[in-house]
């Protein structure tokens, strides 16, 4: 099985943090984001890992080098000046992930989620991680039934995608008639977001989930990263 992070954002949020670097470089508890999911990675065994880069993508390879000192080979995958969102970023890195189904995580999150949990292989499509709804996204994402299907509609409460999912190739077929003419759609590559495949998916009863009831951080403001490296600092992780 291989991997890929997402790390191409632009970190606006975050500034002045990522004025010099991009987000999920910057340090919680002594270690960039990015090689705390790469640590886990290498310690489920995967061995081969894409990381999509944008904004300041030339720190990636430097900071990372080819992945060795985790046991990884790291390829890096410079989207331009403007990111291709997490399906066309997705879309854009399948000729290195491959015919099997892949793991990816979003660069800027920080769990301790471990990897081992996930299944083989999604069920269905895909396969997602949900936690609790932060504060900043009371509204969360998706339901998660008990039949283990996750959903975009019914009665019980909704969780926060917590971006760590399970994936076959297959969830992008037919991407072009989900995404219509969406801005960014006709470039080349394609520019969109993954959530309406996800919906779609859900739709055919085709994506299935698990609730994470540990630590998860959307490091999205410069006081949530703060608030996570106080709380890091104090369990001594």
């Amino acid at each position: 099985m291989r991997a890929l992070i997402f790390a191409a954002g632009l970190g606006e949020r975050m500034r002045p943090l990522t004025d010099h670097t991009p987000k999920p470089l910057l340090a919680v508890a002594g270690t960039p984001l990015i090689e705390w999911h790469l640590q886990r990675l290498a310690a489920l065994g995967i061995e081969e890992v894409v990381i999509n880069t944008s904004w300041l993508a030339g720190q990636f390879p430097q900071q990372l080098g080819d992945g060795s000192r985790w046991g990884l080979r790291l390829h890096f995958i410079n989207e331009g000046t403007v990111p291709l969102e997490t399906g066309g970023g997705m879309l854009n890195a399948l000729p290195l992930l491959g015919d099997a189904p892949f793991i990816a995580v979003n660069g800027d999150i920080w769990s301790d989620f471990d990897f081992a949990r996930l299944p083989a292989a999604p069920a269905g499509l895909a396969h997602l991680v949900m936690v609790d709804n932060p504060d900043h996204h009371p509204q969360g994402d998706f339901i998660l039934g008990d039949d283990g299907l996750l959903r975009d509609t019914g009665d019980l409460p909704r969780l926060t995608f917590s971006g760590i999912g399970l994936y076959h190739p297959a969830v992008l077929q037919g991407w072009q008639a989900v995404i219509g003419d969406a801005e960014g759609s006709r470039d080349t590559p394609p520019r969109f977001r993954l959530a309406p495949l996800l919906r779609a998916a859900m739709a055919a009863a085709a994506v299935s989930g698990q609730q994470h009831h540990g630590h998860w951080t959307d490091v999205g403001t410069p006081l949530r990263l703060q608030q996570l490296e106080q709380r890091l600092r104090a369990t001594g992780a």
